[in-house]
């Protein structure tokens, strides 16, 4: 699958670096590490993509994880072959996903978030909610934000998944394949079983959450270093989940710091 992408920065001929490859969570898109693009492109090429099933790229039944690291090794062949990589969540099983398969396309590896587990948690309400939003006659986002507001309190939530609502189609629709993300959610909380650990030895910076227990110290530390002995597993104390918004700069200058 050819995925959509946002390119930007000099090319790989006159920065020397290969490209930075940046790699969205669930229900996000090609312009959610803007942050992390806009700090790293002036001295380097970055491909940001939007995963399949999300923003711009095609639509498609499979949503499993080697699925979605086989579209990003096609992103990476049409780039040269080799990129360092930065995956947040979903993102960050992608990119963990393509380093034990195919190490030899990436060259240094950042994780924001996530672990090389399989989580009890689902993100089940956001697609039932979203399915559920009475969109007839919505021409606005605040109306959208509105009347989502009655299913999803968090007032930060609500504007992440809205940022995948297309007001310009008439009547308005998602972006996202609500249908099959449903479908395989229990595919993306979970990991793929039999991949080979320790197979990617290049350099791996693990940047989590304080607040976050998606790669707390303990059961999911421990596996992280299980299948990349040579990571790095730093922690912000004050961010959660979204560490990447919560505290751009202390994310842009440590992903930045790592990956020169």
């Amino acid at each position: 699958m050819m995925l959509n992408t946002i390119t930007s920065g000099p090319t790989v001929e006159d920065s020397g670096l290969p490209p930075l490859l940046l790699v969205h969570g669930l229900f996000g898109s090609a312009k959610n590490l803007g942050g992390l693009a806009r700090r790293l492109d002036p001295v380097r090429k970055v491909i940001s993509v939007d995963m399949r099933n999300h923003g711009d790229s095609p639509h498609d039944a499979d949503h499993s994880y080697p699925a979605l690291a086989d579209d990003l090794a096609k992103v990476i062949a049409d780039h040269g072959g080799l990129v360092d990589i930065v995956g947040h969540s979903m993102g960050g099983k992608t990119a963990m996903t393509l380093a034990l398969t195919r190490p030899e396309l990436l060259r240094r590896m950042v994780v924001l978030d996530i672990a090389p587990i399989a989580y009890g948690h689902s993100q089940q309400r956001y697609v039932d909610a979203m399915q559920g939003l009475d969109l007839a006659g919505v021409k606005l986002r605040s109306e959208a934000d509105r009347r989502l507001a009655e299913t999803v309190e968090e007032p930060g939530v609500r504007a992440f998944l809205l940022q995948s609502l297309d007001l310009k189609a008439d009547p308005p629709q998602w972006k996202l394949n609500l249908p099959v993300l449903s479908d395989q959610m229990q595919v993306l909380t979970g990991w793929p079983e039999g991949l080979p650990k320790a197979s990617f030895t290049g350099p791996a910076l693990f940047l989590a959450g304080g607040a976050s227990d998606y790669a707390a110290p303990g059961a999911a530390a421990d596996e992280i270093l299980e299948y990349f002995p040579q990571a790095d597993l730093r922690y912000l104390p004050n961010s959660g989940h979204w560490l990447h918004a919560e505290e751009p700069k202390a994310v842009a200058e440590a992903v930045a710091d790592f990956l020169s």
